[in-house]
């Protein structure tokens, strides 16, 4: 949640509230239960190597703040400050 509302309803301002966003929506895009190590698979168990994050060659999904570049921060910002 960011202060001041949902992390959906506020504009975020910080570097760390976008990434954030970003990984709320690269989770929300994936098909499947185990788009991260940190998600929950079926029978209740944590994904950890059986996630999509840890294979290499499937999808890739945004899971941890250091896996939003800089650039995709910036890109975000100026998206928003279009409208």
């Amino acid at each position: 949640m960011v202060a001041g509302g949902s992390a959906w309803g506020a504009q975020p301002t910080t570097d760390a509230q976008i990434r954030e966003r970003l990984i709320q929506a690269s989770l929300a895009s994936y098909r499947g239960n185990c788009p991260c190590p940190y998600n929950t698979m079926r029978n209740g168990r944590q994904c950890g190597a059986n996630s999509a994050y840890s294979k290499p060659g499937g999808a890739a999904p945004l899971c941890f703040p250091k896996d939003v570049p800089q650039s995709m921060v910036d890109a975000f910002r100026a998206r928003m400050s279009d409208h």
